[in-house]
C-alpha cells in the first residue's frame, strides 16, 4: 500500500490550506524530493475528481507511473506543454504545471505562458506550480509564471512593464550602438511577495546524502577536425565543394567551434553532418557493459552515437531504458535536464556541455534518489576544445557567454 513520506504529508497539508485561501500554491521543491507525488496528494486532499498534469514530453511516462503507484481517487490526464491544443475538454478541478520556470520569459510572455494563461481562465481550477528552480536566472522570471492566476499577488500589474516599475532595477545596456532596457535585475521583494503561496523544500531537509562525483576525460580528435577548426578561426569561413561553414561573427564562431570540437557541424545551408566519432568511440569503449545515460547538445551528436553503438543498442525513450536490458539512453541536454529520473543508470556521461549553468546543475542530478549514496558523472572533452572553458563557468553557476569566449578562446 502506498504511503507518503512524512515530509510529503506535512507539505500536502500545508499546501492544501494555501490552495483554499489563495487558489494556488508554488512547490519550490528540489529535484528528487517527490514533487509529482506531493502534487497528486494535494489534489486528493482537496477531493478533486478530474486533474490535469502539464509537463515536458519526456516526463509523461514517469508521472503516469507515479499515478498508478499512488492509485488516488481521481482521474488524471497528463499532457505536454506543446500539445495543450489537444487537451480533452473535461471539468478539471486542479491543474498542475510542472517545471513552471519555463513559463518565465520576460519582458514579453512566451507562447507557452500565453497558452497556460488561457487554460487557467477557461477552467478556473486550483493551480499547482512546481519547480526545483523557480527563478534560475532572474527573479523577474516569476511574473509570467503566475500572471494568469486570478489571485496572484501581482494581479494589480496588468503588464510586466508596470510590474517592473516596482519590482525590477531596470538597467540600460548598449548593443550595437543602441541602448535597450535590461529587466533581468529583479528585486528580492518579488520572492518575498510570493512567500505566502510558496513552499520550499531542499534535498538536505529530505535527508538526501547522495554525493555526486565528477571526472573529466580529454580525448584527442582526428587531425582533420583540428585543421577545420583552425582554418575557421583564421579565415572565419571554410568553403567546401557543396557546403560552407561560416563564423563571420563572434557568436557564430563560438557556436561552430562548439560543434566542431565535439565532432559535428551545421552548414550555412542548414544541412549538418558528423565529422568525427572519436568521442562516441571513447564512450563505447570506456563504459562497455554499464547502464549509462548520455547527454548530448547538438542533434548530429545523437547520429554520431548511433553510428558507433548501432541504433538497436541505444534508446531515446525512458520507458525502454527502464524496462528492458538496453544499456544506453541518449538525451538532449535541455529536454532531458528536468522532470525525469535516471535512477537505473550506473553513470551519467556528457558527450558535450551546454552554455547554461541551469543545464549543468539540473541535468547532473538526474540519478539522485533518497536511497542512493553516490552518483558518478563523466565529462568527455576534446583536447584544445572549448568545453573545459564552458565547464569552468557553469560550475560557478555562471552561463558561458560571448564575453567568456572572446576573453578565453580568442584572446580579445
Amino acid at each position: 500500500m502506498f504511503k507518503f513520506r512524512e515530509y510529503q504529508s506535512i507539505i500536502i497539508d500545508k499546501a492544501s490550506k494555501i490552495m483554499q485561501e489563495h487558489g494556488f500554491v508554488y512547490l519550490a521543491m528540489e529535484v528528487r524530493t517527490g514533487k509529482t507525488l506531493t502534487s497528486l496528494g494535494i489534489a486528493q486532499s482537496l477531493r478533486c475528481q478530474e486533474v490535469l498534469f502539464v509537463t515536458k514530453k519526456k516526463a509523461i511516462s514517469s508521472i503516469e507511473e507515479d499515478y498508478e503507484m499512488m492509485h488516488p481517487n481521481f482521474r488524471l490526464s497528463v499532457i505536454n506543454y506543446e500539445s495543450l491544443h489537444k487537451i480533452e475538454d473535461r471539468k478539471y478541478e486542479c491543474i498542475v504545471f510542472d517545471e513552471a520556470h519555463t513559463l518565465g520569459a520576460f519582458p514579453k510572455p512566451s507562447k507557452r505562458a500565453k497558452d497556460v494563461c488561457q487554460l487557467i481562465k477557461k477552467y478556473g481550477s486550483y493551480i499547482v506550480l512546481m519547480s526545483g528552480t523557480p527563478t534560475p536566472e532572474s527573479y523577474s522570471q516569476m511574473y509570467h509564471q503566475v500572471y494568469g492566476i486570478p489571485n496572484n499577488p501581482f494581479q494589480e500589474y496588468t503588464s510586466f512593464y508596470k510590474f517592473a516599475k516596482d519590482f525590477v532595477d531596470v538597467k540600460q545596456r548598449k548593443i550595437n550602438s543602441l541602448y535597450i532596457n535590461d529587466y533581468s535585475n529583479g528585486m528580492l521583494s518579488i520572492i518575498d511577495t510570493m512567500k505566502p503561496m510558496m513552499i520550499s523544500f531542499s534535498q538536505n531537509e529530505a535527508e538526501f546524502i547522495n554525493e555526486i562525483t565528477e571526472k573529466v576525460f580529454e580525448v584527442k580528435l582526428k587531425p582533420q577536425t583540428y585543421t577545420l577548426a583552425d582554418t575557421l578561426k583564421k579565415n572565419l569561413v571554410v568553403q567546401g565543394e557543396n557546403e560552407v561553414v561560416l563564423g563571420d561573427t563572434p557568436a557564430k564562431l563560438m557556436q561552430k567551434l562548439h560543434q566542431i570540437y565535439s565532432g559535428t557541424v551545421r552548414f550555412e545551408s542548414g544541412n549538418s553532418m558528423v565529422l568525427d566519432t572519436t568521442k562516441a568511440e571513447f564512450i563505447k569503449r570506456t563504459f562497455k557493459g554499464k547502464k549509462i545515460g548520455v547527454f548530448y547538445k547538438f542533434k548530429e551528436e545523437l547520429n554520431a552515437l548511433r553510428q558507433v553503438f548501432g541504433k538497436e543498442k541505444l534508446t531515446t525513450e525512458l520507458s525502454v531504458f527502464k524496462d528492458t536490458d538496453c544499456k544506453v539512453i541518449c538525451l538532449q541536454i535541455v529536454s532531458g535536464r528536468e522532470g525525469i529520473s535516471l535512477r537505473e543508470a550506473d553513470a551519467l556521461v556528457y558527450y558535450n556541455i551546454d552554455f547554461s549553468a541551469t543545464s549543468y546543475w539540473q541535468s547532473r542530478d538526474r540519478m539522485t534518489t533518497k536511497d542512493r549514496r553516490q552518483s558518478d558523472v563523466y565529462w568527455i572533452f576534446s583536447e584544445k576544445g572549448i568545453e573545459r572553458d564552458i565547464y569552468k563557468a557553469v560550475i560557478k553557476k555562471k552561463d558561458y557567454t560571448l564575453r567568456h569566449f572572446k576573453r578565453q578562446f580568442l584572446d580579445l
